[in-house]
């Protein structure tokens, strides 16, 4: 059975791309034909073609280059990212709909200059957010009012990176500086910093950054990982031996 295959300039043509964009992407291993001809051509598989597929769909969702390798290279469906939106804007709606027939009922209520029943009130609280998930209640700890309704306002505006960015990417990050940490590499290793330098990317990208924001976020993670993570095994130990670990990579000088 013959297996088809694409040179760089047929895939390209059908990408709607340029060589030299394929040729950057292989440099840089987000997308490397499995294949090359006896003179060292390039040659794309089937496998390679869906690959492009999936590079395509997420750049078209508005991440990165490094962010689609890291989720590409985690083994992400990036048909969840559509699954996972629809279910977050499905959530929101019901959420709307539940805050809707509550405030009516309270509307009702005071109209007809009835007091609204305690558990009318406590429906309200829920249905507005004041009583939230544990993670919410540490980051009250530590953020005030406005600033959680910026950082949720700025998470909100991600749409649906947010899922990559925060379940996908984010956690992958501290994945890899724990392995180069619990290795013995020096933390202004070129290898650390990048790592630290894309975490204080993603960071500006969800509290705007405001230096307070990100201060207090911080620490709600150092006070208690475990529910900021929603793993609760999450050591505490081990969070502030990374968070040092990290955090003299950013004052280090690189290191070789």
């Amino acid at each position: 059975m013959t297996t088809s295959t694409w040179k760089v300039g047929a895939l390209a043509d059908a990408g709607g791309l340029t060589v030299r964009t394929l040729h950057h992407w292989d440099t840089i291993g987000l997308l490397r034909p499995s294949q090359r001809t006896p003179g060292g051509h390039r040659e794309y598989t089937e496998d390679d073609v869906v690959r492009l597929y999936q590079v395509l769909a997420l750049r078209n969702l508005g991440l990165d280059l490094e962010s689609i390798a890291v989720c590409l290279d985690s083994g992400v469906d990036p048909a969840r990212v559509v699954r996972d939106h629809l279910a977050g804007v499905e959530a929101s709606i019901a959420a709307l709909e539940g805050l809707r027939h509550t405030l009516r009922r309270l509307d009702g209520e005071l109209t007809a200059e009835r007091e609204p029943t305690v558990a009318a009130l406590f429906d309200a609280l829920r249905a507005t957010g004041a009583s939230g998930t544990e993670g919410d209640t540490v980051l009250r700890r530590h953020l005030d009012p406005d600033q959680l309704q910026a950082l949720r306002a700025h998470g909100s505006s991600l749409g649906p990176l947010t899922h990559y960015l925060l379940d996908v990417e984010w956690p992958e990050l501290y994945r890899r500086a724990e392995r180069l940490r619990t290795a013995g590499v020096a933390p202004g290793d070129r290898r650390v910093r990048r790592l630290v330098a894309r975490m204080d990317e993603l960071s500006t990208l969800f509290t705007g950054g405001d230096r307070e924001i990100s201060s207090g976020v911080r620490a709600a993670w150092r006070a208690d990982p475990a529910a900021l993570s929603g793993d609760p095994a999450a050591p505490a130990d081990g969070w502030q031996d990374l968070t040092a670990y990290l955090d003299r990579a950013r004052t280090a000088d690189d290191q070789p």
